[in-house]
């Protein structure tokens, strides 16, 4: 109760008059995320078999990015990052937030929703969640406490599958059984929202977060008929992806027909690369497509950060294009913020870039390279750095094993006590799929970017948090 009175207190000190007459300009935004989504599951991406008429025409219509990068390879770390604009270790999102867990987005962390809602913007979350572990409890931050002045979420995946979830919550208040696949409801969701904001003279922030295609995977018998030249579990998974496209295509004729497309700017891309095939019980259907890298979801190696990433503005961005650029959804929320004239926030280290220069056809500057730290990665490298065409990846002394098994009780101590002992490196313009590490062969070059890296990684440990996080089956309590 005492959390729900102070964030009501925070709120109102921060919140600003509703839009006067002549603001209606500032643009909306559209942010879709989908789950486990690999670089080259999309059409436009390559995808020999997945059909995604609507997801193709989006990018044809504005910029597909070859170098979009989520900022963590595991779910909840990325959406952290997505919606702050910090490096998820800085927040101590260290890992996917497992029920009941202590981790959680914290209250004093400031989203791009809290920013747009204080600027005006109506706002809006539909579909997974995942920035707690005790999710729609008083307790710890819920949606919309971050910033969303509606929501429809689940804590993590649509559940039993995406077929006829049973545990969304709006607003606080369980849904109970549905009829549908997840991603359309979720699309159901957010256009009645889009409805309801017909009369209003606000701006919008709508952030569309799909279960799809993460397992457990259920898809249409109709897009499953579709692939019956390849094994059923695998028409499953690309009946899924078909059924995202469907639902894009649902959310970008909504926009055409309340005549707001024009001024709304879309943004689509996933939280990190695709599953392993069977790295766990349940997980059969995980057929997605890294296309040429390196790894998948768990890995530092470009397969589990690289991801696909479509921006749209018509009208605004020039269509039609395709940009090597490196980008990251670290650069989402300080985009969108100078896109609606909003201050970001000065007492805080914000990692990500104003995409706004890019969208304008100009070079993108960018002061702080694109960083990663993940303390459980499959692979041996824990952390990584991209500067121009080279990538550096980082070994580490820690002793914590297991890939995706959410934060335990000591990791964080040992998280913050680990450093970087051997380095990779590559050139992603001349070996994108990270074959040749030519660590030995530029000495000169890896001590020069060694010793940015390793600066880079003990100032984002040194602001990481220490939760207590009890024995596993024990009530959680509150970080520190």
């Amino acid at each position: 109760m005492l959390f729900r009175i102070a964030i009501a207190a925070v709120l109102v000190l921060w919140a600003t008059p509703t839009l006067r007459a002549g603001e209606k300009a500032r643009p909306n935004f559209l942010v879709i995320l989908c789950d486990d989504l690999g670089y080259g599951d999309l059409g436009c991406y390559g995808h020999a078999h997945i059909k995604t008429p609507n997801l193709d025409r989006l990018a044809k219509e504005g910029i597909r990015f070859t170098s979009g990068y989520s900022s963590a390879p595991v779910c909840s770390p990325s959406r952290a990052g997505l919606l702050t604009s910090k490096i998820p270790t800085r927040m101590g999102i260290y890992d996917w937030i497992n029920p009941g867990n202590s981790v959680h987005l914290r209250a004093d962390e400031i989203t791009v929703a809290t920013l747009l809602r204080r600027a005006g913007y109506a706002t809006a979350h539909v579909g997974k969640w995942h920035l707690n572990g005790r999710f729609n409890q008083a307790d710890q931050p819920q949606p919309g406490d971050h910033g969303f002045d509606h929501w429809m979420s689940t804590q993590n995946n649509a559940g039993p599958s995406h077929k006829n979830p049973v545990n969304f919550v709006r607003n606080g208040k369980a849904v109970g059984p549905t009829q549908g696949y997840s991603c359309q409801l979720v699309a159901d969701e957010a256009l009645r929202w889009l409805d309801d904001q017909k009369k209003s003279d606000k701006p919008f922030f709508l952030y569309v977060c799909f279960h799809e295609p993460h397992e457990p995977v259920e898809s249409p018998p109709g897009l499953v008929a579709r692939h019956g030249n390849v094994n059923p579990n695998e028409a499953q998974y690309y009946a899924n992806v078909e059924n995202v496209d469907l639902a894009v295509g649902r959310l970008l004729k909504k926009l055409d027909d309340l005549n707001v497309a024009e001024n709304t700017l879309v943004v689509f891309t996933s939280d990190n690369g695709p599953e392993t095939l069977n790295r766990y019980k349940g997980g059969s259907r995980s057929y997605g497509s890294v296309g040429i890298f390196r790894g998948r979801k768990l890995h530092l190696y470009e397969g589990g950060i690289r991801v696909p990433w479509i921006i749209r503005w018509n009208g605004k961005v020039p269509p039609g294009q395709t940009s090597p650029v490196p980008i990251s959804n670290l650069d989402i929320l300080p985009t969108l913020c100078a896109l609606a004239k909003v201050d970001l926030p000065k007492d805080r280290v914000l990692d990500g870039t104003s995409l706004v220069p890019l969208l304008r056809g100009q070079e993108l500057q960018r002061p702080r390279p694109l960083f990663w730290h993940y303390y459980r990665s499959l692979s041996e490298p824990k952390a990584a750095m991209r500067v121009g065409d080279w990538m550096i990846l980082g070994h580490w002394d820690g002793d914590i094993q297991g890939a995706g098994i959410g934060v335990k009780q000591g990791d964080a101590e040992k998280i913050k006590a680990a450093r970087l002992t051997k380095f990779e490196l590559y050139n992603l313009k001349d070996d994108p799929s990270q074959t040749k590490d030519v660590a030995r062969q530029q000495p000169k070059l890896l001590a020069e970017l060694a010793q940015q890296f390793q600066a880079r990684y003990e100032e984002v440990l040194r602001e990481a948090p220490v939760w207590q996080v009890p024995p596993d089956k024990k009530k959680a309590k509150p970080a520190k």
